[in-house]
């Protein structure tokens, strides 16, 4: 029953989905519809923008174009000028019968001038056409009759022809005037226009100049040279305008912009007309990259808003189940609660036990340390006793006798002897007591003595040699009673190492406080037994290579150590030398402070 329930419901929801995926569908072609009305509304506006940029760049670029080519040609109008009133250009035009040496020296000098402008030619011509003088060529060209005729009006003529060499020439013709005013001769300065635009910088738009018969006479692509114009002979596939400007799209080889902007400037000092192609395509791409990232963002926004309302709806829907499972899955959190509470309280017993159990570990092997060393306590104190009261009975015999003098210096060692046997007991005390497990700065040298003291009786009965020289204080952090436990721990193991050695029987201990105030102190433990059997397993817990019995340890020493180290943020390894023994090395942090803070 439950089942048919269930699919019931999903045919209801099923059939009530379908009106709705309609709906959306007509939501998502009319929104597509609209991105991109939008993003063509976008090219539209941006294209006429970026036009608008472009023709004021390329006048900029048209009328750069046009003022380097005027100032090129315009050296050479005043070179005519200039050389038109030179009295030797004008000895040899008003009188034209004269010498050589005449004929000669104007020639030289046209010369001279033509070498250092740059001109094609130079050349003095007389009224009748005469060449009187000339550098570079000797006969007049035919394409100059027109300003040479108008030189001879006594205005400054200019003319542009192409000549047999198939050379573009453009030239100036000034008159060269007669004391009583009429021209008598000209002076022709003949510009190669193809020298002229090869030191032309390189540019992206086609810029050409075309004269009155819309020939183009200077250009700076080749292909457009000596063209009857881009309206005539050049195809162009098509002509527009958009916001009053010209658009061509010229046909006219591969390094011709298609389609491009044209823009014109007449120039009537030169007689031409400059004319320019800009590249257009970079303003299409720019306008299509901006509608493109125009549509995408309407696009996006339009995701978002068709995904928070089909996400509204589906929250809707889900809201009426979820309410339900809220219900279920709190309770069933409430109980998960209540078991990981437990966990944790069962698991902080558990550490407090495992603090407690670590605790009563090393104060046990304090307590069997100790009971290691009850012999040799008991040797070092029984044997101060004795000199007590040795000297107590002589100071006796000497106040008899009436020397109070010896009787004093007895009293003296007695009380040496005393205080020896108060630091004894002073170090057990303190060494049996529980340490709270703080770390504070300890001094090494310190610690180092009292080890000595209490592990005395223990080296002394064993024909151990000590080698200890002790210096200035050392400060470090640790505890100072868990730091000496360490210290006797391997004192004891070092007399014990060498029990059954015949040789000589040494220890070592030397304190190394490093180069830096950031180096660690280290604290080395020698001895000159057999070594160590197992160097990697001698801080594992229960390894011993002692014999079993009522007197010897269970393997916990070394392990004990090795965590109290450890918990100083200090590190502690143990290493044979060669022919010489075992040695240990306590690594430990220097404490940040002077050794003078320690007794104020």
């Amino acid at each position: 029953m439950k089942l048919h329930s269930e699919t019931l419901h999903s045919d209801t929801e099923k059939g009530a989905d379908a009106p709705h995926d309609r709906h959306r569908l007509i939501w998502l072609l009319g929104g597509l519809l609209a991105v991109a009305l939008f993003g063509l509304g976008v090219f539209v506006l941006s294209f006429r923008a970026e036009l608008d940029q472009a023709s004021e760049r390329g006048r900029s670029d048209l009328t750069l174009a046009s003022d380097r080519l005027t100032t090129g040609l315009q050296r050479y109008r005043e070179l005519a000028v200039l050389l038109s009133d030179h009295p030797t250009v004008l000895a040899l035009a008003l009188v034209q019968d004269t010498d050589a040496a005449t004929v000669e020296a104007a020639s030289d000098l046209l010369q001279s001038m033509a070498d250092k402008t740059g001109a094609s030619s130079v050349m003095l011509v007389a009224r009748d056409g005469r060449v009187l003088a000339a550098a570079a060529e000797q006969r007049l060209p035919k394409g100059v009759q027109a300003g040479f005729a108008r030189a001879m009006d006594g205005a400054l003529g200019v003319s542009h022809f192409v000549d047999q060499d198939g050379r573009r020439r453009y030239v100036f013709a000034a008159p060269v005037f007669a004391p009583q005013g009429a021209p008598q001769a000209a002076v022709l300065v003949s510009v190669d226009i193809g020298a002229l635009e090869w030191g032309w910088p390189t540019e992206a738009s086609a810029i050409y100049f075309t004269d009155d018969y819309g020939v183009v006479f200077i250009a700076n692509r080749s292909e457009l040279v000596l063209r009857g114009g881009l309206a005539g002979p050049m195809p162009v596939a098509a002509r527009y305008e958009i916001s009053g400007l010209d658009i061509w799209r010229p046909d006219a080889g591969p390094y011709i912009p298609s389609p491009a902007l044209h823009l014109t400037q007449p120039l009537p000092v030169i007689g031409l007309e400059a004319e320019l192609l800009m590249n257009l395509r970079p303003v299409i791409a720019i306008a299509g990259l901006q509608a493109g990232m125009a549509a995408a963002l309407a696009l996006v926004f339009a995701a978002f808003w068709a995904f928070a309302m089909e996400r509204r709806r589906t929250l809707a829907l889900a809201n009426v189940r979820l309410e339900a499972r809220v219900a279920a899955r709190t309770e069933a959190l409430e109980a998960a609660n209540r078991e990981l509470q437990h966990e944790v309280h069962e698991r902080q017993e558990a550490e407090a036990r495992l603090k407690r159990a670590q605790a009563d570990l090393v104060q046990a092997g304090k307590l069997s340390a100790l009971g290691e060393m009850s012999a040799g306590i008991s040797h070092e104190l029984n044997q101060p006793l004795m000199a007590i009261r040795s000297f107590a009975e002589n100071a006796q015999a000497f106040i008899s006798r009436d020397k109070p003098e010896r009787a004093a210096e007895n009293l003296g060692r007695i009380s040496e002897l005393a205080r020896r046997m108060g630091r004894i007991i002073k170090n057990l005390r303190a060494f049996a007591k529980q340490e709270p497990e703080t770390i504070v700065d300890v001094e090494l040298t310190g610690v180092i003595e009292a080890a000595l003291e209490m592990t005395q009786g223990k080296i002394a009965a064993h024909g151990v040699t000590v080698a200890w020289k002790p210096g200035a204080e050392i400060w470090v952090r640790g505890g100072e009673v868990r730091l000496q436990q360490v210290v006797m721990n391997l004192l004891s193991n070092a007399v014990d190492a060498m029990k059954e050695s015949e040789g000589d029987k040494r220890i070592g201990i030397a304190i190394l406080s490093g180069e830096t105030p950031a180096d660690p102190v280290r604290l080395t433990v020698s001895d000159s037994g057999p070594g160590i059997a197992e160097p990697e397993k001698i801080f594992d817990p229960f390894y011993t290579t002692k014999a079993q019995g009522a007197a010897e340890g269970m393997g916990l020493g070394l392990s004990i150590s090795y965590g109290l180290i450890q918990s100083f943020g200090g590190r502690i390894r143990g290493e044979n030398i060669p022919g010489q023994g075992a040695r240990f090395t306590i690594e430990l942090q220097r404490a940040q402070m002077r050794p003078g803070q320690a007794a104020e």
